[in-house]
């Protein structure tokens, strides 16, 4: 679940002053003082040894918000502005959504089990004598590990009475459920992109802010600017972001500058249709059961490390999809744009012919903040009131189940089994579905634990945001 640090704070400051130099024209012209004033000679709580320091892990995070990979750098001496005029000239974006910021990186310590001074040298011993390799000894009446002959078994630290063995992770290998997150010899981090599913767990595990998602926002500002149509697709977790009306929040995002606003939800209508009736095809076939397909870190999932599972995995597209082929159909030569709480989506875009750009909540709350818009005082834009709350419901875990059950109405016995998050203990639980151990005959998938409301990009409490979509959808 992604909660709010002081790196996220970071990250948005750096996001709604880029956005706002975009707007005032003066990208090019000021992007190289936005170090230097964030961290001022007079500033005194430097995050590392010094200011220079500080500037320079800013210079790094803002290149990942004008959309390049740090290991793009071939000049140090490469300033913002030229790195902002490549962003506003190039025509496209790569498709890795992820970058680490090396410069943030603090070289994490190994994962490993220590003896805090709570260790009292019991008589007892039991960390002693229950580690398989004899890796602990007793030194001046405290217990210590032997990290060399240490295999993190965790069994001292299960044994001990006092509570006086912690685990200290490596935080965003720790996150990543597929093993994805690799160490050099120096100790800095790495993204294995032929494992990573982009689920942003990584991101929101790092408490320096070293994984940045790579930004779209130059490439935005540049359709908005442009003589196209330009529409927003907003993701139906967008209504668990603000303390204010729905009318408000599709108002706000209009008011940055686009010609419309379409729900997501739209297109969440179109999957249900498509997944029932896939779903009583396969139950006519006697299958045992079928996966939901609207999460993108999820068929990124069964693509990569759960090839047994495909055949399983429904073939409706997801809601943006079918809300930008929507959209694509009354406007053909019109710019889209998917608005959502998704680092993964960003990938499925560059997959999806009918989408051209993804922005998160925190990147559509910075254009917001650059043009001055008060959400609670934008100008309502009534929602479509053909939408079923059904498909409004897609935000939380369960709602992609709960829309089926609606939209069937009993015509069809649905079991449904919620797979709330990716994680490690959660892809064992789906390889034994494959093996013929699922309970259920419909499953449902979401990357992120409570669903797409705790997505990495959020700006409001998940379980706020769940509440007031279920208090909206009844």
């Amino acid at each position: 679940m992604a909660y709010t640090n002081n790196a996220v704070l970071i990250r948005r400051e750096l996001l709604t002053r880029i956005s706002k130099l975009l707007f005032e024209g003066n990208l090019e012209n000021e992007v190289d003082r936005i170090p230097v004033e964030m961290r001022p000679k007079s500033f005194e709580e430097v995050s590392r040894c010094c200011i220079y320091k500080d500037r320079a892990m800013i210079k790094y995070k803002i290149m990942a918000l004008l959309g390049f990979s740090i290991s793009e750098e071939k000049d140090e001496l490469t300033s913002l502005a030229e790195y902002s005029r490549m962003a506003l000239a190039r025509p496209e974006i790569d498709q890795k959504v992820l970058t680490i910021v090396r410069e943030v990186c603090t070289s994490c310590i190994q994962s490993s089990y220590m003896v805090t001074n709570l260790c009292r040298g019991c008589v007892g011993r039991p960390c002693m004598l229950n580690c398989p390799k004899n890796a602990i000894d007793l030194h001046h009446g405290q217990a210590e590990i032997d990290q060399s002959a240490c295999v993190n078994c965790g069994l001292c630290k299960k044994v001990c009475p006092f509570h006086a063995i912690i685990y200290v992770p490596v935080p965003c290998k720790e996150a990543c459920p597929v093993n994805a997150i690799t160490r050099e010899d120096h100790g800095r981090t790495n993204i294995d992109y032929s494992k990573c599913i982009y689920c942003g767990k990584c991101m929101t595990a790092c408490p320096f802010g070293a994984i940045m998602g790579k930004s779209q926002i130059t490439e935005i500002y540049k359709a908005l600017k442009s003589e196209k149509e330009v529409y927003a697709v907003v993701a139906p977790a967008i209504m668990g972001q603000y303390k204010a009306s729905f009318a408000n929040i599709l108002g706000a995002v209009k008011q940055v500058g686009f010609d419309g606003v379409y729900e997501a939800a739209l297109g969440a209508d179109i999957t249900i249709e498509h997944e029932a009736a896939e779903f009583k095809e396969r139950m006519d076939r006697e299958e045992s059961f079928m996966t939901t397909s609207c999460c993108p870190s999820y068929v990124k999932l069964v693509e990569k490390h759960l090839p047994e599972l495909t055949d399983y995995v429904s073939k409706a597209h997801s809601p943006m999809h079918y809300t930008a082929a929507h959209i694509k159909k009354e406007h053909p030569e019109s710019v889209v744009v998917f608005v959502g709480p998704c680092l993964a989506k960003g990938y499925e875009a560059k997959q999806d012919p009918y989408v051209d750009y993804v922005m998160n909540f925190e990147e559509i709350h910075a254009f917001m903040a650059a043009k001055g818009i008060t959400v609670n005082s934008a100008e309502k834009l009534e929602w479509d009131t053909n939408i079923t709350n059904a498909g409004r419901g897609f935000a939380v875990s369960g709602g992609v189940a709960g829309a089926l059950k609606k939209y069937v109405n009993g015509a069809m016995v649905i079991n449904d089994v919620a797979v709330n998050g990716i994680s490690v203990e959660n892809i064992r639980m789906l390889k034994s579905f494959a093996k013929g151990q699922c309970e259920g005959n419909f499953v449902e998938v979401m990357a992120c634990e409570g669903g797409c409301v705790a997505g990495p990009a959020i700006l409001g409490n998940p379980k706020t945001a769940t509440r007031q979509i279920k208090d909206f959808c009844k």
